[in-house]
């Protein structure tokens, strides 16, 4: 028999990428799909990509309905609205991954500071599970509900963890970061209007974008210190989805390169989704686009005193709905691979 799962909040590009994933798993039934939008409509006729693998009517939420009819809940919701029913689910004993930062922080003051939002319901955010399988697979499987990370911290985060955690940084890391325009969702501004944002790359947020929080959160966790010294400056590129970061790190002592791969590949030796690329290839988004992993590579400056990490992972598959799959397998006991274990998109 198999899982029944709902998604709540699937009307956009996410909510897309989710019904997706979960109409190919071959464990799972999708049997609850909710937007308040376009409540009534087919999910295949606001998506004619879906036609004929998910043609489930979008509905209005009902905590009743889901928790009668789902086994297991994706929150697709905006931050800000996800808190507003995940406790309540909670509550229900219904297993939850939630795609929003409304549960990623375990202080909801850090969360106030950073969304200017008022949490609503801070004693979830302190069960909540970060869900960085990479990190925290242990933790995942035990928990009730997990915050699934945003995309930038996803792509920073696996680029950084294994140098963090040798303690090759010496003082400011600086993390550069590009990203397709469907990370800004599918609401129409004027940044994201074509004739604005074709042919130009720009950077925006540069004095505090707030997925900074979520990465010194982590940080903060992985190095014991209070207060990491970040530069995230993040920009918009014009294609449709993908995020590449490359992170400079100046070193605290002199390594070599071989001495750097042998940290990186005892920690990601045995991971499904995280592939480290030869010496001398560096990671792209296209060769990403459509699947779950994430290709790191990584260089020494020519003065040797830099590492150079460099990341790439699709925003709406491993930054965000495929992620949120692989956080489910491992909390459901499923193959942590189940449903996800495709290549990327090329060309």
């Amino acid at each position: 028999m198999k899982i029944r799962i709902g998604i709540i909040g699937a009307s956009g590009y996410t909510g897309l990428e989710l019904a997706r994933l979960v109409a190919l798993h071959p464990k799972f039934e999708l049997t609850c799909i909710t937007a308040k939008k376009y409540a009534g409509v087919k999910i295949s006729e606001l998506y004619p990509s879906l036609l004929g693998f998910c043609d489930l009517v979008l509905e209005e939420y009902d905590e009743s309905v889901v928790s009668e009819k789902c086994d297991a809940v994706l929150l697709g919701l905006p931050s800000g609205e996800s808190m507003k029913v995940a406790l309540k689910l909670y509550e229900n004993g219904i297993p939850i991954v939630d795609l929003s930062a409304d549960l990623r922080f375990e202080d909801a003051n850090n969360y106030e500071y950073w969304y200017g939002l008022k949490h609503l319901c801070p004693e979830i955010s302190r069960v909540a599970v970060y869900g960085l399988p990479e990190l925290y697979r242990n933790e995942i499987n035990d928990a009730k509900v997990v915050a699934n990370p945003g995309c930038y911290p996803t792509a920073a985060l696996i680029a950084l963890y294994p140098a963090l955690k040798a303690s090759l940084c010496g003082s400011t890391i600086i993390i550069d970061a590009k990203s397709g325009i469907s990370g800004a969702g599918r609401q129409l501004t004027l940044e994201t209007h074509f004739p604005q944002a074709a042919d130009t790359i720009s950077p925006y947020k540069v004095s505090g974008h707030r997925h900074l929080g979520e990465i010194e959160s982590e940080i903060k966790k992985i190095v014991k210190v209070d207060n990491p010294q970040i530069v995230f400056v993040p920009h918009l590129v014009p294609m449709n989805r993908g995020i590449l970061c490359t992170i400079y790190v100046p070193l605290r002592n002199e390594i070599n390169i071989d001495e750097i791969r042998e940290i990186y590949e005892g920690e990601y030796k045995n991971e499904l989704f995280v592939r480290l690329l030869d010496k001398g290839i560096y990671p792209s988004t296209k060769s990403v686009q459509g699947s779950n992993f994430a290709h790191v590579s990584f260089e020494l400056s020519h003065d040797r005193k830099t590492l150079v990490l460099m990341s790439a992972i699709d925003n709406l598959v491993k930054g965000a709905a495929g992620q949120a799959i692989q956080n489910l397998n491992i909390m459901l006991g499923i193959y942590e691979g189940e449903g996800l274990l495709w290549p990327g998109v090329f060309p």
